[in-house]
């Protein structure tokens, strides 16, 4: 073996083969101990569920026995071994339904059920976790082979993530929100599926010997129905892989149409929420201040297939009314990444655009319009009214030599309601604010 090669020899440091299949063996079985240990940890990785908290999180991923049955799995297909595949596989099975009824136990109790984070980010796989799961595994088998375990086992157990997924499909049947569910049970299924797909590779690269059969006929049968289980297990695999890469493609295409399309000409975006499961697609966006035309909706949905969005249909969100409707609706089912702190951010930035008013221009159209006026300023005044209540009325302040005539003040009304689109708007005399509190919210009546 030359120099290079030592370099990445597995066989280097490599534990007994037989002490190794032993260890995997002992670590299958869910049975007193294992069992309780499993349960305490779905509980302490929904409780960090639940509070949000990455911290508490982590520790039930620790503590977590998930890894075995899985690995014995990977290990049963590279050695032709049918009956631990079988033990694994039906321990896995009774796993995965404890972490079920626990967790869905634990959320439907809880008077806590809001939509953290932590959770919303268990419910939507992408192609980065399929690289988790698989890299992930190949470092778990390596260290599992080795005389000295070394660090990398804490490190497989966080980044391979088997808990949290399993929580939060438990936290989907909990509220009924099978979307949750089904996302996150996709999620855990893929981690489940790669781990034990880079257990079966290690396995293979380290040549195990494969179990000896009692006759030459069953051996054959047990190779035969291991390698046709290993196929049905890679090519979903490669089908997620392939699903998932084109899922970030399309998303990937939508953002580039909304910033080239709205972000980049200063449309301020206040929801945008990509749907997937629908046929067609869906993109629901929301404005500011931005509204569209009819016919300029239906150019733009012409456009998608111009950025590789096919199958898909643009919803533009304008009623005032229907959009803080839909975003509230969306808030409280946690269905969208926008919260209601966001939501009174943006209402802040959408109330300042409209009390400011450009009195430069306003004050060049005035002059021609009546030209014995020389300055002005307009701005937005709140009145309570001595109740509970209040009114915004847009007041307009005028300098001049003489108050203008009671024709022209009207005018200028109507004037300003047409090009300011806003009612009750009311003129004074600066000298008329000087002799009356009439700006005064206490004393106006």
């Amino acid at each position: 073996m030359n120099k290079v090669t030592s370099f990445i020899d597995l066989h280097q440091g490599e534990e007994n083969k037989k002490k190794v299949l032993e260890n995997v063996k002992s670590n299958i079985s869910f049975r007193g101990s294992n069992l309780w240990i499993l349960a305490c940890a779905i509980v302490i990785a929904s409780v960090g569920l639940n509070m949000n908290s990455t911290a508490v999180i982590i520790g039930a991923m620790l503590i977590s026995p998930l890894m075995g049955p899985i690995v014995g799995a990977g290990f049963g297909l590279g050695i032709f071994d049918f009956e631990l595949l079988k033990k694994a596989l039906k321990n896995l099975a009774i796993a995965t339904i404890v972490g079920l009824v626990v967790s869905g136990i634990y959320f439907y109790i809880s008077p806590f059920k809001d939509t953290q984070s932590e959770l919303l980010s268990r419910t939507s796989p992408n192609i980065y976790d399929i690289l988790i799961a698989f890299f992930g595994g190949l470092v778990g088998v390596v260290a599992i082979t080795r005389v000295e375990k070394g660090n990398p086992i804490p490190g497989v157990a966080i980044a391979t993530a088997l808990m949290p997924p399993l929580c939060t499909a438990g936290y989907g049947l909990a509220i009924g929100n099978f979307r949750f569910f089904l996302g996150a049970m996709f999620l855990y299924t893929i981690n489940c599926v790669f781990i034990c797909i880079a257990t079966f590779f290690i396995v293979k690269y380290l040549k195990y010997p494969s179990k000896k059969q009692v006759d030459e006929k069953s051996e054959k049968q047990v190779k035969y129905a291991i390698t046709v289980l290993t196929l049905a297990l890679m090519l979903p695999s490669i089908y997620f892989a392939y699903q998932l890469i084109n899922q970030k493609k399309y998303i990937q295409n939508v953002d580039f149409f909304i910033n080239n399309e709205f972000t980049s000409k200063g449309y301020a975006l206040l929801y945008n929420k990509t749907t997937l499961n629908t046929n067609p697609k869906k993109i629901d966006l929301a404005f500011l201040s931005k509204k569209f035309t009819p016919e300029e909706i239906k150019q733009l949905n012409k456009k998608l297939n111009v950025y590789n969005i096919p199958n898909t249909q643009l919803i533009i969100k304008q009623d005032t009314t229907d959009i803080k409707k839909f975003i509230l609706n969306e808030i409280n089912f946690g269905k969208t990444g926008i919260n209601k702190k966001d939501l009174q951010i943006a209402n802040l930035e959408n109330q300042i655009k409209l009390d400011h008013y450009d009195n430069n221009s306003i004050l060049s159209e005035v002059r021609i319009l009546f030209p014995e006026v020389e300055d002005i300023s307009i701005s937005n005044h709140t009145y309570y009214n001595n109740t509970d209540s209040s009114k915004v009325v847009p007041v307009l302040v005028y300098r001049s030599k003489e108050i203008l005539q009671k024709t022209s003040k009207q005018k200028m009304i109507l004037w300003l309601e047409q090009k300011l689109s806003k009612k009750n708007i009311e003129i004074y005399k600066q000298e008329e604010i000087k002799n009356k509190a009439v700006l005064n919210p206490k004393k106006r009546k």
